[in-house]
């Protein structure tokens, strides 16, 4: 039995995000999968300064959560999101000085960034309209269901940018590949679900009406697995893009020497040489 954390300890290291008083998106979590919502159905599901300053600093603290394990995110009615909000973003934007711009531009990046370091898995769910700074929060998530009649599109040229946003030239590539990220980040065309399903954006499809009900299952999976190895497999994951192969070696070795140190490990044997299904715990 190990010692329990000295409290002082604990009062800067954990927290309970369970029942997080969202202010600008929904979020409900129950038995460790927390399901967030982006809430605006008229209007596609648009981001705003204020849910991009939410959705960063939720995720930051996020890594210290004691009581979430798996992230859905999701958009309500039809849509996943239309990204940024047209009139509350993109407008005042144009009339910005550069030092205002690159806050912003820092601010969203930082969304991703924080969304990257959390421990738990994020599994977008993805239907109908996928765009923009949406279509980076499902590229920037752990796994990825959407719909056949998804349509995710990286518009960013769209509207005289480059595709080069929120780290879109460094993931998108390693999802689907040089060629086919190029297509996407310089024509902005919408990727139909099917196509993304071959593209390997999306890890399968579902119907619409199921989406969310799939996606909420597989976090459930994952949530009754090993989940402090499940955070270090996502924190190997994203740590090894910019190792060699040496380095990503003795990384893993270091990692996996943690997760033996682990109850779980501990479990996982026990029950294999009682011959029952292990119960995880996180610690």
């Amino acid at each position: 039995m190990s010692k329990s954390l000295d409290p002082a300890l604990a009062a800067g290291n954990r927290l309970a995000l369970a029942g997080y008083d969202a202010r600008h998106f929904l979020w409900e979590a129950r038995e460790g999968v927390a399901t967030l919502t982006l809430n605006r159905p008229t209007r596609k599901n648009p981001l705003t300064f204020e849910s991009y300053a939410e959705l960063r600093e939720l995720f930051i603290r996020l890594k210290y959560a004691t009581d979430v394990h798996a992230v859905v995110i999701t958009g309500a009615g039809d849509n996943f999101c239309s990204g940024g909000d047209v009139h509350e973003i993109i407008g005042p934007l144009v009339d910005l000085p550069a030092p205002e711009l690159l806050m912003f531009t820092r601010m969203t990046g930082e969304v991703v960034k924080a969304l990257r370091a959390c421990p738990q898995p994020v599994i977008a769910a993805v239907d109908g309209v996928c765009a923009g700074a949406g279509a980076i929060i499902a590229m920037a998530s752990d796994l990825r269901l959407g719909t056949a009649r998804s349509k995710t599109a990286f518009l960013f040229n769209r509207v005289g940018l480059a595709g080069c946003d929120m780290g879109a030239c460094a993931l998108l590539p390693r999802l689907i590949g040089q060629g086919r990220a190029s297509e996407l980040l310089f024509t902005g065309r919408s990727l139909g679900g099917e196509e993304a399903e071959r593209w390997g954006f999306f890890n399968r499809l579902a119907a619409p009406d199921a989406l969310l009900a799939e996606a909420q299952a597989l976090a459930r999976e994952l949530v009754r697995g090993p989940t402090f190895a499940n955070g270090m497999t996502k924190t190997m994951l994203h740590q090894e893009w910019s190792m060699g192969i040496d380095q990503a070696i003795e990384a893993e070795a270091q990692a996996q020497a943690l997760c033996m140190a682990t109850q779980d490990f501990k479990r996982a044997y026990e029950a294999f040489v009682a011959r029952e299904k292990p119960v995880f715990r996180g610690d």
